[in-house]
């Protein structure tokens, strides 16, 4: 994978991701976690006295929302995370961010981000989602399609914090569907990036060129460890949203958007490589390096598709009645956790997404070849739901 990035600058990406298992918040042991977990973590770390906090305000509940800036630069730079309650990732690629700055003081990186760089952090934009782990607000509004309006207390207090510090840059950190796909690659999407429009033409303006270049650098980055698992965000124009209005009001702005990986539910591997690319990307910006990256990087990248599930089963043969033929098939299958009403615990719920032909399909888990096996028909319906534990239970039992 050919790269511009400058070699000290992919020796310091190398070097972030082999040694992350030493500076890392280890503390974090899940991805489902509340607003205040989040503040245990954050108040030992503010006892070193590297960053301030700043209330902005409160959510609809009344949870406190905090900006934390560190640095003394004049490039500000600000980053805000989990403004759905539901996409935690990048919550916690920021506090191993802070850890890594607290605990390597004399790193090169942490003295030039805090002396070229102002980096404005709020790490939970959305504390009483963060408390149900859903996307909405305790008031039940999406705070992305708010940015107009501003009809909710957490969407005015970015958008105060944004007028306020007036930022060169801004990262917008989100999470999306673990079973999207880099185009038609068939390779599940691991991070996709987004340098949003401004209008409905999508055209470019020097405010949006310069986040384009900030994402080519990303995806060098990320190319380093994951080559080929790297999307493009639909740039389609959405007034409503915060990235896209924030980029048009003079910030530009990249969105990242954490995807799936085989075998991290808790989405470790992709907090690390944010964490990786999010303290790269700003080491590039205070050097300057990312005002000279080759914007035709970001401009390649396919965009998602929707080709993943979460397992297949593949081959299999499936008899719906006396009156029909059998049909060889495939069946796509997703695994979600859902919160049983009558217990309150946590159960892993799979669902037939997909009956047919799925060839152009990929699994983030598992594809099963059961050559010829049959399937059992009363079993597989379209949007059937089950325990995850009874998969086996789809194949006839010889």
């Amino acid at each position: 994978m050919t790269t511009s990035l400058h070699m000290e600058t992919q020796n310091i990406a190398r070097e972030l991701f082999d040694s992350y298992d030493f500076f890392h918040a280890s503390e974090i042991i899940s991805c489902r976690f509340t607003h205040a977990d989040m503040l245990i973590w954050l108040h030992s770390l503010k006892e070193q006295h590297l960053f301030t906090q700043l209330p902005l305000g409160t959510s609809g509940e009344g949870r406190t929302i905090s900006l934390y800036s560190i640095g003394t630069g004049p490039i500000k730079v600000m980053l805000w995370s989990q403004m759905h309650g539901d996409e935690p990732t990048a919550t916690m690629a920021l506090v191993d961010i802070f850890n890594f700055l607290i605990k390597n003081p004399d790193h090169r990186i942490t003295k030039i981000l805090l002396e070229k760089l102002t980096l404005l952090a709020i790490p939970m934009l959305n504390p009483d989602g963060a408390e149900r782990f859903t996307r909405r607000t305790a008031q039940l509004i999406d705070l992305n399609r708010d940015a107009l309006a501003l009809e909710t207390s957490e969407a005015r207090i970015l958008k105060e914090a944004r007028d306020m510090y007036s930022p060169e840059f801004g990262f917008n950190l989100h999470d999306q569907d673990t079973r999207l796909t880099v185009g038609t690659t068939k390779k599940i999407t691991a991070i996709a990036l987004l340098a949003p429009s401004t209008d409905e033409s999508r055209s470019d303006n020097p405010v949006r060129i310069k986040a384009k270049k900030v994402a080519s650098v990303f995806i060098q980055i990320l190319n380093l460890f994951i080559p080929g698992h790297v999307a493009k965000w639909d740039d389609t124009f959405e007034s409503r949203a915060f990235g896209d209005n924030i980029q048009k009001w003079g910030t530009s702005t990249v969105l990242v958007e954490s995807g799936g990986w085989k075998d991290d539910p808790d989405k470790f591997f992709i907090r690390k490589l944010n964490c990786v690319a999010l303290l790269t990307s700003l080491y590039a910006i205070a050097t300057g390096e990312s005002a000279q990256a080759d914007i035709g990087i970001y401009e390649q990248i396919p965009f998602n598709m929707k080709l993943g599930c979460d397992r297949i089963i593949r081959n299999a043969m499936l008899h719906i009645s006396d009156q029909t033929d059998s049909l060889r098939v495939d069946v796509g299958i997703n695994v979600d956790a859902r919160r049983n009403s009558s217990t309150g615990m946590l159960e892993r719920i799979a669902t037939i997404v997909d009956i047919g032909d799925l060839s152009t399909l990929s699994a983030l888990e598992e594809e099963i070849d059961v050559q010829g096996a049959k399937l059992d028909a009363n079993r597989i319906k379209l949007d059937h739901s089950f325990p995850a534990n009874e998969f086996p239970l789809l194949l006839k039992q010889l």
